[in-house]
């Protein structure tokens, strides 16, 4: 298992083998990571299914409930699996965002959750590198999900993505511009090239628009940390503070570790170092970085107000 402090990245549908888990091995004793259920569990629980919810709506995937809660499950409503582990600090990040969601989706999806110390046969079948990972599971079959934090915004994206892959409906209006959601399916099956023409579309048309310009930003954010390494990126920023490329790149790993606060201070503070075309470059790398996450969001306001009180 790598250090879940990876790069995030858009992951992409490999030859995974599920027949193995149809007949799983004898699970072995472990210490339960969530309370055990009860004799007070209503007829017909989940086994696993947190206390308090849904058994529909959060689940603890183990091996050797595997077949009945994903597999079986899946056929008929897409699973969701939150690769974690107790001492992954970005899993303690994202999995408060997927259990939100899981709760808000009244059961159109269930969201599994695999804790990969005590499963890691579960781990090496799905090809865990790094953590937080998550994946979906339709029809028995894997697709495509993400490795590491993303902000709740495209999280939501990418359940509506396997919500709409798998046929439900979700209830809310068809989106105005079915171009945009062309190039969000684009972007999450990591076809960057697709993406970016449709979101350049948008933009040639609608120059005002928002969530193309975001998305334009995240290919290109995703376009920069490629074949990049998270650690020697974030090593050569600590012993050069002056060393423009690597503090941007430092910035755009933070911002996909779920580290934006971090990752604007570092730039914020790299303006004030900077002059001529180096702090313009700055300037315009961290405004990219503000257009991933969106003019809402609350740490784009207050990296704004510094941004300017560090230009003048």
């Amino acid at each position: 298992m790598s250090d879940p402090r990876t790069t995030p990245s858009i992951f992409t549908r490999g030859a995974v083998d599920l027949s193995a888990l149809r007949n799983p091995a004898p699970a072995k004793p472990a210490a339960p990571s969530r309370p055990a259920a009860t004799e007070d569990e209503p007829a017909g629980a989940v086994p696993g299914a947190l206390p308090g919810l849904s058994p529909e709506t959060i689940i603890d995937v183990t091996e050797a409930n595997f077949q009945s809660t994903v597999l079986e499950r899946s056929l008929t409503t897409p699973v969701i699996l939150d690769f974690w582990a107790d001492w992954c600090g970005p899993c303690k990040q994202l999995s408060p965002i997927l259990e939100k969601l899981a709760v808000e989706g009244q059961g159109a999806w269930v969201l599994g959750k695999v804790d990969v110390d005590a499963n890691p046969r579960l781990a090496q079948v799905f090809r865990v590198q790094g953590i937080p990972m998550v994946l979906a599971v339709i029809g028995g079959q894997p697709v495509e999900g993400f490795t590491g934090v993303l902000p709740e915004v495209q999280v939501k994206q990418y359940i509506d993505a396997v919500l709409k892959a798998a046929g439900v409906s979700t209830g809310t209006p068809a989106p105005e511009d079915p171009r945009l959601d062309a190039a969000d399916d684009a972007l999450m099956v990591g076809d960057l090239e697709a993406a970016e023409a449709a979101y350049r579309k948008i933009l040639a048309e609608s120059p005002a628009d928002a969530a193309a310009e975001a998305g334009l930003a995240q290919v290109e954010l995703y376009r920069r940390i490629g074949g990049q390494d998270p650690q020697s990126v974030l090593a050569r920023a600590a012993a050069d503070p002056d060393d423009i490329e690597a503090q941007r790149l430092a910035a755009d790993i933070e911002v996909l570790s779920g580290q934006a606060a971090d990752a604007y201070a570092r730039l914020v503070a790299l303006v004030k170092r900077t002059s001529g075309e180096d702090r313009e470059a700055v300037r315009r790398h961290l405004l990219s970085l503000f257009s991933v996450a969106g003019p809402d969001d609350p740490a784009v306001a207050g990296a704004r107000r510094a941004l300017a009180s560090a230009l003048f």
